[in-house]
């Protein structure tokens, strides 16, 4: 003997009251469409509905009622506006703005319908689906069916719900006016959601329902000079931003057929990261050292080195204090960087979830420039490591099984789905790159640690920055030999090439021969040599913060100091007297640094110029320090 079915709960929710009459046939209709022959029946009255139902079964809410087909005409205005730059209108939207005029006019009309008229009409029956079943082909004819479902449990910022059975991963959850949530555990009788926004509205018992989308955040160039959050909203106080663009946070890489080698190099200004480890536009180099080595000093240059290059910048802030990122915008400004600059902020104070979705919003804001104007773009991620450990406290929260140091077993899927996005594109896709910065904190100089080991094999090198170099005047404080760039000369122009081939093999044997010179033992000429080498290498490698150089100057430099010309300087004179011939060429020569420019290489008239230069300046210097030398 089979057990009775338990009836079907039907709440139905009208904009006034209805005669029991009408009510009756309405819920008939309602239980003969869906093959429903046991129910038991709710009735509320919600005048916010306007006119119109709105009813509650199984899991799903069917929407027919004013309010909702405004709040959806709404919608698909906004999602039909154009920017100001994009072309022209085509057919397809002209057909789309009829059809919200249509539907503008049937809100009207149901002001003075009856609900169960309403109803009646076949046409606007729907499937569980989530489809319209049209006869008329207009996608706004019909009532809108959402899935529901109900809060079990909130607290620290994730919730889990019951009911929404066919939810997707990723998936965005709304839960009244202004929460909403992303789906991130699947489970067999609830889902597990990452709350975000306002969290007030979230408590248990309440109703949320499925987007059908995953989170989105507006893009274009209204957003370049600005600061937003993870969630696309201004925290700059400069007001709206004036776009009507979005993007989800999360795509698919470009798969190999629209990618093309990375040949174009991408500029730091910063003498020994040109030469020994250079970025390649559509490059992945990860910045990696210990806290307070210089890494988002490095990436402060870079960004400030793009002006005047028609390269866009978006800086991404994870973790960081409030106070910091504001000096970092004020840095930008001063420099007349901002104004090509879109920086996402999520700072220390936010919740882990903002945190967590911060690198993906702002890789949106670099993908749109990048596929719809084929744009260059270099994208900075400060840091990583503060970006898993948001992950691990999330997923933690979500009860999932911790693995090697409390991380879950995806943490390395989390950065290589975003650093894959990364790209420099073929000329059949229309161009454009971007160019990734990540930044990694180790602890103790440790980069064979779970995190920095992860993301060293998804990228195409590193630059480590040390402790000890930094603390010791290096500055940048780039480790030569634990620095590596996987483009290469690839990515280098030819005088640079040619002059930063004998460079890493000098500095190592320097420094290989300062170690034995410790000892304190007599030397042999040729080692006295190879040190005086490697410390005006070292000490021309030095660089003050936001002053980076051009591609020319580097190349004037770096060949003032390998070919042999300042050995008879001492190591406190060496920056002095490179730098001082750099402004005697920039200001007297300005043609050899064009030259340079303009054809990329280094030729021998180009050399032997310089070299009666630095005759002529070494005549002037030699004076002024030997008359400088009697005064004292």
């Amino acid at each position: 003997m089979t057990e009775p079915t338990a009836p079907c709960g039907i709440t139905i929710i009208t904009a006034f009251e209805l005669k029991p009459d009408k009510l009756e046939s309405l819920v008939q209709q309602f239980a003969e469409h869906y093959s429903i022959s046991a129910y038991s029946v709710t009735h509320e009255v919600d005048p916010a509905l306007i006119g119109g139902f709105v009813i509650y079964s199984g899991g799903f809410r069917y929407d027919n009622s004013v309010r909702g087909q405004l709040e959806r005409i709404s919608r698909k205005i906004r999602s039909t506006d154009r920017d100001p730059d994009d072309s022209d209108v085509g057919d397809e939207e002209i057909s789309d703005n009829e059809a919200v005029r249509d539907s503008l006019m049937r809100a009207i009309q149901a002001f003075e319908e009856a609900p169960a008229a309403l109803f009646e009409r076949e046409s606007l029956i729907p499937d569980r689906t989530g489809n319209d079943r049209d006869t008329s082909g207009s996608v706004w004819d019909g009532i809108k069916v959402e899935e529901v479902g109900r809060v079990i449990s909130v607290s620290d910022g994730v919730a889990f719900v019951e009911g929404i059975d066919n939810c997707m991963y990723g998936e965005t959850v709304l839960f009244g006016s202004s929460a909403f949530g992303i789906a991130l555990n699947l489970e067999k009788d609830r889902v597990g959601v990452v709350l975000l926004g306002d969290l007030d509205e979230v408590v248990e018992g309440s109703v949320c329902r499925r987007t059908r989308k995953t989170v989105e955040v507006p893009v274009g160039s209204a957003l370049l000079g600005r600061v937003i959050d993870p969630l696309g909203q201004p925290i700059d106080g400069k007001g709206v931003l004036r776009t009507t663009k979005y993007r989800p946070i999360e795509s698919p890489a470009p798969g190999i057929i629209d990618r093309c080698p990375v040949n174009v190099p991408l500029q730091t200004g910063i003498t020994v990261i040109d030469a020994l480890t250079p970025i390649g536009r559509g490059q992945r180099e990860l910045l990696i050292g210990d806290r307070q080595t210089g890494k988002t000093a490095v990436a402060l240059d870079a960004i400030i080195n793009q002006r005047g290059k028609d390269v866009l910048c978006v800086y991404v802030a994870i973790g960081q204090k409030m106070s910091t990122i504001a000096k970092l915008v004020q840095t930008l400004e001063k420099h007349s960087a901002l104004s090509y600059t879109v920086i996402v902020a999520a700072a220390a104070s936010e919740q882990a979830s903002m945190q967590y979705i911060a690198p993906y919003a702002g890789c949106a804001v670099a993908e749109y420039f990048m596929y719809n104007k084929h744009r260059d773009v270099l994208i900075v991620y400060d840091d990583l490591t503060k970006h898993a450990q948001a992950y691990r406290a999330i997923s933690l929260l979500l009860r999932r099984p911790p693995g090697r140091e409390a991380y879950p077993g995806d943490v390395f899927y989390i950065h290589s789905r975003l650093l894959e996005r990364a790209a420099n594109m073929d000329s059949c896709c229309g161009g454009g790159s971007i160019t990734a910065l990540p930044i990694i904190e180790t602890q103790g100089g440790d980069i064979s640690a779970y995190i920095p080991t992860n993301v060293i094999s998804i990228t195409d090198g590193q630059i480590y920055l040390e402790s000890e170099l930094f603390f010791s005047g290096q500055r940048p404080a780039v480790n030569v030999g634990l620095s590596v760039s996987r483009v290469g000369g690839a990515a280098q122009t030819q005088a640079m090439k040619k002059l930063a081939g004998p460079l890493r093999i000098n500095l190592a044997q320097a420094r290989e021969m300062a170690a034995f010179a410790q000892f304190g033992s007599d030397l042999d000429e040729s080692t006295q040599l190879q040190l005086k080498r490697g410390e005006i290498l070292g000490e021309v490698l030095k660089q003050p913060q936001y002053e980076p150089l051009s591609t020319e100057e580097q190349v004037v430099i770096l060949y003032l100091a390998t070919a042999e010309k300042m050995l008879f300087l001492k190591k406190e004179d060496v920056r002095e007297y490179a730098f001082s011939f750099l402004r005697r060429v920039r200001v007297m020569h300005p043609e050899v640094l064009e030259e340079i420019s303009e054809t990329g290489t280094l030729s021998d008239g180009v050399k032997h110029r310089l070299d009666e230069y630095e005759i002529d300046h070494r005549a002037v210097y030699t004076a002024e320090h030997r008359e400088y030398g009697e005064k004292e």
